[in-house]
């Protein structure tokens, strides 16, 4: 008897021990994870994250990358006026695009204006940049090469810049016409005292008999708008050997359905002196930062 006692003991320690495994094999499959949450509320979550966020996210699992496509995701995330952008930019009709796919377009550069204008949509403030090369702007004696040389370089997005060799007389002016998304933005002219780099691992010159006549008088930057906004500031040319955004002024965009047409020029035309040795690469237009004056 005691042997069968035994027995039906050891199978009942068994078969508790079997249902402890099944309680516990149960309970662990009914724990919800992250495939389990709906896609429409990932999406949500995702909506209020940055878009370097949102790309990491969209690589956790399928659940996520699928939500990281929902077109209010990233609409949050482009340009009020991203549809006027797309028909001048594109040449297509926003609808037929998934709205992740635009937002990466406008982030790679996009040439337009006969290829002396470049936009992009700053990655992580979201706003819209808008650089024109020097070939887009009227430059007196442009055209003479005893007054400038043009000059192939990687030091520039156009991948070429002005370079003066001397003038009495200088005057650059421009113009452009945008739809820029509401806001305040700054106009800068990118420029560089003596010759700038030819190419990769090419030194740059050096010799200051190049540079002259830029610690005399300061040069005259200004800007207009079609909307009656002015602005006007002067520098002297004084740091050599990098390239510096030499702050123009601010201007305002109030209506981003309409274009905004902008005037700039750069002068110096105090002719007691010659200028030599300057590099202009372009006029850049951005949301409007802190600093005024930036190494670049």
């Amino acid at each position: 008897m005691g042997s069968g006692f035994s027995t039906f003991a050891s199978k009942n320690n068994n078969n508790n021990n079997n249902i402890e495994e099944e309680d516990k094999n149960s309970s662990s499959s009914s724990k919800p994870s992250l495939e389990d949450i709906p896609e429409s509320c990932l999406a949500l979550v995702l909506a209020c994250l940055e878009p370097l966020e949102i790309c990491r996210s969209a690589q956790l699992n399928q659940s996520f990358n699928r939500a990281s496509s929902a077109d209010f995701v990233w609409e949050s995330k482009l340009p009020d006026n991203y549809q006027i952008l797309v028909k001048k930019l594109f040449n297509e009709k926003s609808e037929s695009l998934l709205k992740k796919d635009i937002y990466a377009k406008l982030c790679s550069p996009i040439r337009f204006g006969g290829a002396t204008k470049e936009v992009w949509l700053e990655k992580d403030r979201g706003g819209i940049c808008v650089s024109m090369s020097w070939k887009g702007m009227k430059i007196t004696g442009i055209d003479d090469r005893r007054y400038w040389n043009h000059i192939s370089t990687h030091e520039s997005r156009f991948h070429s810049i002005a370079y003066l060799q001397q003038i009495w007389w200088l005057e650059v002016d421009g113009d452009l016409e945008f739809h820029f998304q509401e806001g305040t933005y700054s106009l800068f002219f990118r420029l560089h005292l003596g010759p700038a780099g030819k190419g990769v691992g090419r030194r740059r010159a050096s010799d200051s008999d190049q540079v002259r006549g830029w610690d005399i008088k300061p040069v005259r930057f200004q800007l207009s708008t079609s909307n009656c906004q002015h602005a006007t500031s002067e520098s002297y040319l004084n740091e050599r050997g990098k390239w510096i955004n030499y702050h123009v002024g601010d201007f305002i965009v109030e209506d981003s359905n309409a274009p905004t047409k902008i005037k700039f020029s750069m002068t110096q035309i105090d002719c007691t002196h010659c200028k030599c040795g300057l590099s202009l690469d372009s006029v850049l237009i951005r949301p409007k930062l802190a600093s005024r004056k930036k190494v670049v």
